[in-house]
């Protein structure tokens, strides 16, 4: 299930192709959205992108956890972390694609 890596250049090419701004407009464009976002989850608030995702941070309290090696029990301390919850609409695009590419590969002919 290995895959390509969508980076932020990526995502500028893509801005560059799609909207028409030049390519250095489209890295700021592409920046400052990350920054954006970043910066509203520090200050830990919701990031919701409508069709997207849910991104939140939340508190986690001091639990006790285990070693899997050893099997000693060791404090996890408390935290704060970031959740991300892909949306209905992701989610269904993505199941899409995947029942998608389940046919094709039994529609496809084996070769001889």
């Amino acid at each position: 299930m290995a895959g390509k890596t969508v980076t932020r250049a990526d995502l500028a090419e893509s801005v560059f192709r799609k909207v028409g701004l030049s390519r250095t407009e489209s890295a700021e464009l592409v920046e400052t959205i990350i920054d954006e976002i970043c910066n509203a989850i520090v200050r830990g608030e919701i990031v919701k992108l409508s069709s997207f995702a849910t991104f939140q941070v939340r508190s986690k309290n001091e639990r006790i956890g285990r070693n899997p090696k050893t099997g000693e029990e060791v404090p996890i301390s408390p935290r704060r972390v970031m959740t991300f919850k892909a949306s209905n609409v992701l989610k269904q695009r993505i199941l899409r694609a995947h029942n998608t590419r389940k046919l094709k590969q039994k529609t496809a002919v084996p070769a001889a």
